[in-house]
């Protein structure tokens, strides 16, 4: 199959087509969902372009084929072409780059090594991605394998940037509460009752 036209002028009108045949317009949620995808298989395409190791550039080609047939899946409703499997094969890639991490014991920020912050800048896309893609279920058919397999693929994307931090010689970047300015809790009713919310409920910032 050859795929040699770029250009046709259909979606000058702010309407596309999918893989089916059927027009949607531009800002259709299918459409969001795909074009999130899309924006998280190019991010994951510029992390390739790091120093790395075999084995995980490797894995994120393999991701970016996934990434293509989740597209796919999306542009050819009630065809899917996404399974458990996919899922299944993500999780054993978590545990298996998780296991030579030491345990978190603070929040992290985005950032360390080049690498590691392009992996963050890849979690977030995911993240909207995945967000899309429950919109888009709440009004049509989504697998439960597709949002899955997103919702783990942001997981694995926070464990990747640690390993390249780790494998760059470079430290996590740890959230700082001391780089936070303090605020103010309100005082407590008199008697150390909890205060409460115009809707009659207590409010959950004074404890007992």
């Amino acid at each position: 199959m050859r795929i040699s036209i770029v250009t046709t002028r259909m979606g000058d009108g702010g309407t596309t087509t999918l893989a089916d045949g059927t027009r949607l317009a531009k800002d259709a949620p299918r459409i969001e969902a795909l074009g999130q995808i899309d924006e998280l298989n190019s991010v994951i395409g510029l992390l390739r372009t790091e120093p790395m190791d075999p084995g995980l550039d490797t894995l994120l080609a393999r991701i970016q084929n996934d990434l293509f047939d989740l597209g796919a899946e999306l542009s050819i409703p009630e065809h899917p072409a996404f399974a458990a499997a996919h899922v299944r094969s993500l999780d054993e890639n978590l545990e298996q780059y998780k296991a030579g991490l030491a345990p978190l014991r603070e929040f992290i920020l985005p950032g360390g090594s080049r690498g590691a912050a392009l992996a963050h800048l890849a979690r977030t896309v995911c993240r909207r991605a995945e967000r899309a893609l429950v919109a888009l279920g709440a009004q049509a058919t989504v697998t439960a394998a597709a949002r899955q397999y997103l919702n783990r693929l942001s997981d694995l994307c926070f464990v990747l940037a640690r390993v390249l931090n780790h494998r760059a010689n470079h430290a996590d970047v740890l959230w700082d509460r001391a780089l936070s300015p303090r605020v103010a809790r309100p005082p407590r009713e008199e008697g150390g009752t909890r205060e409460r919310g115009n809707d009659g409920s207590e409010d959950p910032r004074h404890p007992h």
